[in-house]
């Protein structure tokens, strides 16, 4: 699928790039299965939410959302910034800094600016690679759900299946071969209708998180063909920490 208007008019040297240099890689590394693209908008801000179990994640969902012809805002690691090359290509590509453990309002405000600009706002409301030991989307934060509710957005939710059988959580080497499928697929927005408009306080946000958790799992569940635990995983409760590299061996579910 071609890239729509959207694409061809916002968007950097840093975008462009990237999309010359990943998407011919993407084509060759994985068969792709993309369905749900008629529930993003074409035009007008959206918050994209989706599920995270490998680091090649946010390639394949921008892959989705470009081939859907949108361009899309991460909200990245802060950290990523300071890398030499990498930091002004993001930067170029106006994607947003999350500073870990700092000052969130700022990324709070960069995400709602440019969602009532009209831009497809990517987020992974898990904020980390799911600790979940069989791979299923775990507790999600607040952030995607507080940027919506804020901008009455819709939110979008695009859950992913087979990236972490090219590059596994955590991996160094990609595994190309066999050649593998990555699901791509989205829902319906998350119906949050009953919540626009009431104060934004931490049982609103909470009850909007859990119901985009849910969408994504739904998704999951039905490309893996599988049932999802009860209850999502919380590495708080597993004694798990929530960021930085996770072997998945020190903690397990409660």
């Amino acid at each position: 699928m071609s890239a729509g208007p959207e694409t061809s008019s916002r968007q950097g040297w840093g975008y462009r790039l990237t999309v010359a240099v990943v998407v011919p890689v993407l084509r060759l590394l994985a068969r792709r299965d993309w369905r749900g693209g008629e529930h993003l908008p074409d035009a007008g801000g959206v918050v994209a939410v989706s599920t995270h179990a490998s680091e090649l994640d946010p390639l394949t969902f921008a892959h989705f959302v470009h081939g859907h012809g949108r361009i899309m805002r991460f909200l990245a690691k802060a950290s990523l910034f300071r890398v030499p090359g990498l930091g002004a290509l993001l930067r170029s590509a106006e994607q947003i800094p999350v500073h870990r453990g700092g000052d969130a309002s700022a990324t709070y405000r960069s995400a709602v600016e440019a969602v009532e600009a009209g831009l497809l706002v990517a987020v992974f409301p898990e904020g980390t690679l799911t600790r979940d030991p069989d791979l299923w989307p775990m507790r999600g934060k607040t952030g995607a759900a507080r940027i919506a509710l804020s901008t009455g957005a819709p939110v979008v939710p695009i859950g992913q299946w087979g990236p972490h059988r090219v590059l596994p959580r955590y991996g160094r080497v990609l595994r190309p071969f066999p050649r593998k499928t990555v699901h791509v697929w989205a829902g319906p927005p998350v119906d949050l209708d009953d919540l626009r408009g009431r104060p934004l306080d931490q049982a609103v946000l909470v009850e909007a998180t859990d119901r985009i958790m849910r969408a994504l799992t739904a998704i999951v569940a039905e490309q893996r063909g599988g049932t999802p635990p009860a209850t999502p995983f919380d590495p708080r409760a597993a004694g798990v920490p929530e960021t930085g590299r996770w072997t998945g061996e020190e903690g397990r579910r409660p």
